[in-house]
């Protein structure tokens, strides 16, 4: 007798294959094949279908963030819930490394001082890091208005801009400054978005290499 009424029973290693394959059949419209593994990605990590058509994708964004990752650069999040949702078995065989410096104390101190946010003086420490890092924003305009800065000053040249920060004040105008860039982009257009969101695009770009 089934104890769980109407309940799907599977075994772990089937669920994901099963969401996904809920999730094709229940896509508005068919998708780019080369774009298809991101949003798919994505609609899974949040349940919503709109990301089928809010998702923008710069002419080399795929490209470069792969780029990236075989190259070992590092990934900045603007909260230690998007790095946690990173995947590390992933991230250990391409020898990446997630950074989020939300809860450093100089970062703090030098907010506090300034009369700025955390995530302002976050974007600027990860500003000095060495190569091209991906940032991946899934929380904060403020992070994404500074990346936004700190490329029009030269100060900053990212591999990727992963733009999903969720909410009402600046989230939009913070996405479309992004838009406006040379940098390579993946941007959630509107107010959805998330930490699990930036997450889910990293995971899906890293899916791409170390399933092959």
């Amino acid at each position: 007798m089934n104890s769980r009424p109407g309940v799907e029973t599977l075994p772990p290693d089937e669920i994901e294959r099963r969401s996904f394959e809920i999730i094709e059949k229940e896509l508005p419209h068919s998708l780019d094949p080369e774009l298809s593994p991101i949003i798919k990605r994505v609609i899974h990590a949040t349940a919503d279908f709109d990301y089928a058509d809010n998702l923008c994708f710069s002419e080399r964004a795929l490209e470069s963030g792969i780029a990236a990752l075989m190259a070992g650069e590092h990934i900045v999040t603007d909260t230690n819930m998007a790095k946690s949702g990173i995947n590390k078995s992933a991230l250990k065989r391409l020898k990446s490394e997630v950074l989020c410096y939300m809860a450093d104390e100089d970062v703090a101190l030098t907010a506090k001082k300034n009369n700025l946010t955390r995530a302002e003086v976050s974007m600027d420490k990860a500003a000095t890091l060495p190569g091209r890092p991906i940032f991946a924003v899934g929380n904060a305009p403020t992070a994404l208005i500074r990346i936004y800065e700190l490329i029009n000053d030269g100060r900053l040249r990212p591999s990727l801009v992963i733009g999903a920060p969720v909410g009402f004040v600046n989230v939009i105008q913070s996405k479309e400054l992004i838009l406006r860039t040379r940098t390579p982009y993946i941007v959630a257009r509107g107010r959805k978005g998330g930490s699990a969101v930036a997450a889910a695009v990293i995971n899906a770009l890293m899916f791409s290499i170390t399933k092959n």
